[in-house]
């Protein structure tokens, strides 16, 4: 019998330590165990929280970032392997109110370039753009070197009302694209027509504003939080009244703005 559970704690003994170096392993994770989870075909959202949860050491240098892109990793994995390294950074200072960050590292809910509000449960949600139309104001003043055209157009918005009424204050994130900065948006105040919304913008951005064209343009401060990430409070300074974030217009090769675009609108009430 003494035999018996001698050899019975033998066996537990040799299992134990057989597989005692893989759990010590799996309380790190590296580079090789992401690569390992992936090609198992753990979803990137799992595989991006397994790294945002555990401990981990990675190779983030750029041979260790293309091997494991080679390896069929995804861009939001790689993304939350950038942001443990990188430690809690200024998103985390950043994100006042409790805000809870993603496995990308931003704010939960921003997971690409655009413009987004809090919502009444204090959500970050994406704003939809509308379109609108533009024509020139008058004939346009010059082009630039890099092709910007510094002028100003009259844009039209169908219907009255945006579909997004906000209570102030309300907050804004704005998540830029490489090379494009929140000066190049304008915050927009609608003029109410018959049948529509309508502004006077600058081609140029307001960096370029002057005169007249300004006129529909109000004023904003933005507060960079993250790479490509800036923060906006707007307060009830505003008033009553219908706005928009218009992003920079596009020009190429020296030729006009197209004849419509976009922008995201929102409303103040009382």
């Amino acid at each position: 019998m003494h035999r018996s559970v001698l050899a019975v704690a033998v066996r537990v003994a040799f299992v134990y330590l057989a597989f005692c170096p893989f759990l010590v392993a799996q309380q790190e994770l590296s580079n090789d165990s992401v690569i390992k989870m992936t090609k198992a075909g753990l979803s990137p959202e799992i595989v991006a929280a397994s790294v945002k949860s555990q401990p981990g050491h990675y190779d983030v240098s750029a041979d260790g970032l293309i091997a494991l892109k080679k390896a069929g990793v995804g861009d939001a994995v790689i993304t939350a392997i950038l942001a443990h390294n990188a430690g809690p950074g200024p998103v985390a200072a950043a994100a006042v109110g409790g805000d809870t960050l993603g496995a990308n590292g931003l704010p939960a809910g921003v997971d690409s370039t655009g413009v987004y509000y809090k919502d009444k449960d204090g959500n970050w949600a994406e704003m939809n753009a509308e379109v609108v139309n533009f024509k020139t104001g008058g004939a346009l003043k010059h082009i630039s070197s890099a092709g910007i055209v510094k002028g100003d157009l009259n844009g039209h918005v169908a219907g009255f009302h945006s579909k997004l009424p906000l209570t102030a204050p309300a907050e804004f994130l704005l998540y830029l694209p490489e090379g494009v900065s929140p000066g190049e948006y304008q915050l927009i105040r609608f003029r109410e027509s018959s049948d529509s919304r309508e502004f006077r913008a600058l081609t140029g951005g307001v960096v370029h504003a002057s005169g007249g064209a300004a006129r529909d343009n109000a004023d904003f401060t933005s507060k960079k939080i993250a790479t490509h990430l800036y923060a906006i409070t707007l307060g009830g300074d505003l008033g009553k009244g219908e706005y928009g974030f218009l992003p920079p217009m596009e020009t190429a090769n020296g030729k006009n703005v197209s004849n419509s675009g976009k922008i995201y609108t929102f409303s103040f009430g009382e």
